[in-house]
């Protein structure tokens, strides 16, 4: 359960921007330079040297994530294995959390009283996007077809690295708190923190703490989409597609008709509203005509107010659509997520601190194969952005995509940075993520996210004021609105 992954000899020099990395025969040492000690209290600086001892082992738990690459719900190994190196440092771990046997928590408490920080750590990986750790299109040697192409696997290892290093400094400052790190999978499918929170998991949270991999390096500063994910499945009659089709009602002519009021729908909805759709089953053969069909929608919109009305209308439609074609439809309501809320304290917090850690500083070996891969995908081959982006006056607007973190920033203060993981412009969740992410050179931005968080961490345990203005931003934006779930209390989550 504990295997660590243990790197290959390197004999390039690499640097992260929080420290330079020095190539020794086996392994990486990473050492915090004498400028960021002078900046950082007693207890960030007791954080960063834990981070010091701790980069191998991100590094480590990195590749060995990318090895696994296990799909939504499926991350039986990759679960086992953080928790298990969560354990060995004195965590207290629950699994099994919320129904979901990849879903655990790892909790670290020190002396009495203090806030209860949260930390989210993800590892799921994509269906269909492996690839070897090359700038060009290739299988994986070991046959794993799924990947990491939206970096989970440097998310994993940053977040509990991160989660160690506070645990141990609060051990050596004789700061009182408690730490929990939140093992949440298949955010790819928007499900793990739905439901987690609708179990009460991250209740009694003070603030909460996240990264993700991306092609740049900044603290969030943009909202994301509410949705809902949900199927529809439609049941006929099958009969011969020649000999008596009479005698049939086409499952697939309900999902086409669905489909096609749907898009028909998209002229009168707002600017701001995304619907698509997935048909994954429609039919057998030709000449049968099709008793089953589903088709898989995702309907989303800035607003959560307008994904709920015009989930109920595509609702109307599908039953509508069984209607016409005599036919028996169900609706499954997956998961639903609202927008991202932000919390400008904690911006302001993170962002002191990403820029006294400063960006990852990849070798020039990296920045030359990003190169070529962005050449090979017609993309200008400018390699990896490493530069900290400032933090905007306000918040930009809001993105296309859609997370379950956004669920646990209803619930409890929350701040999100982004690090440069991959080159510049390559798409995103695809083989060329899935490559970047495998390349040992890309967990340098996992240690630049570890000791960012855990700074932010150590500043919010020591600091009653800032996580009182997080609490106060929070509570301002939230209105003193409930958080409510979109699916239903009882509401068992999707299992395989």
């Amino acid at each position: 359960m504990n295997r660590i992954f243990a790197p290959a000899a390197i004999t390039v020099v690499t640097g992260i921007a929080a420290g330079v990395l020095f190539a020794t025969p086996s392994r990486l040492i990473s050492q915090t330079p004498t400028s960021l000690m002078e900046g950082a209290s007693a207890a960030e600086m007791a954080a960063l040297e834990a981070l010091d001892d701790l980069a191998d082992e991100i590094r480590g738990m990195s590749m060995t994530l990318w090895e696994f690459s296990e799909t939504a719900l499926l991350e039986h190994r990759s679960a086992e294995y953080l928790a298990g190196l969560l354990e060995a440092e004195g965590f207290e771990v629950e699994t099994g959390v919320a129904g979901m046997p990849t879903a655990f928590t790892a909790t670290f408490r020190h002396g009495s009283g203090g806030p209860v920080l949260g930390v989210l750590a993800e590892y799921d990986a994509l269906p269909g996007v492996g690839n070897e750790p090359v700038p060009h299109r290739a299988a994986r040697a070991d046959g794993v077809t799924s990947g990491q192409g939206c970096g989970h696997n440097l998310f994993g290892a940053g977040s509990v690295g991160a989660a160690i290093a506070i645990k141990r400094a609060m051990e050596e400052q004789d700061i009182a708190g408690e730490v929990r790190l939140f093992g949440t999978p298949a955010e790819e499918t928007v499900v793990g923190k739905v439901y987690m929170a609708n179990a009460g998991v991250f209740d009694g949270v003070g603030a909460t703490l996240v990264w993700h991999p991306e092609t740049a390096t900044r603290v969030t500063n943009a909202s994301t989409q509410a949705m809902n994910n949900f199927t529809v499945e439609f049941r006929g009659q099958a009969a011969h597609s020649a000999a008596d089709p009479w005698n049939g009602r086409s499952a697939l002519d309900a999902v086409e008709m669905m489909n096609y009021g749907a898009n028909l729908m998209r002229e009168h909805v707002q600017p701001s509203t995304r619907i698509h759709y997935v048909i994954p089953n429609a039919g057998e053969a030709p000449n049968v005509v099709p008793e089953y069909a589903k088709v898989w929608y995702y309907v989303r919109d800035t607003l959560r107010a307008n994904v709920e009305e015009y989930y109920e209308w595509l609702l109307d439609i599908a039953d509508a659509a069984a209607q016409a074609t005599r036919t028996e439809h169900e609706v499954s309501l997956t998961t639903g997520v609202h927008a991202l809320l932000l919390n400008r304290p904690l911006q302001e917090a993170m962002q002191a601190n990403l820029e006294a850690v400063g960006g990852p500083s990849f070798p020039e070996a990296f920045q030359a194969w990003g190169r070529e891969m962005q050449t090979g995908l017609d993309i200008d081959p400018v390699g990896l952005d490493v530069d900290v982006k400032p933090l905007a006056y306000g918040a930009s607007p809001a993105q296309g995509g859609s997370t379950d973190v956004a669920e646990v920033s209803w619930l409890t203060p929350t701040v999100q940075l982004e690090v440069t993981s991959a080159p510049k412009g390559v798409p995103w969740h695809s083989w060329a993520t899935s490559a970047s992410h495998g390349t040992e050179w890309a967990a340098a931005a996992a240690d630049v996210a570890a000791r960012v968080l855990a700074m932010t961490g150590m500043d919010l345990l020591t600091d009653p004021d800032l996580l009182e203005a997080a609490q106060a931003a929070h509570r301002e934006a939230t209105a003193g609105r409930p958080w409510r779930a979109a699916i239903p209390r009882d509401q068992k989550p999707p299992v395989p």
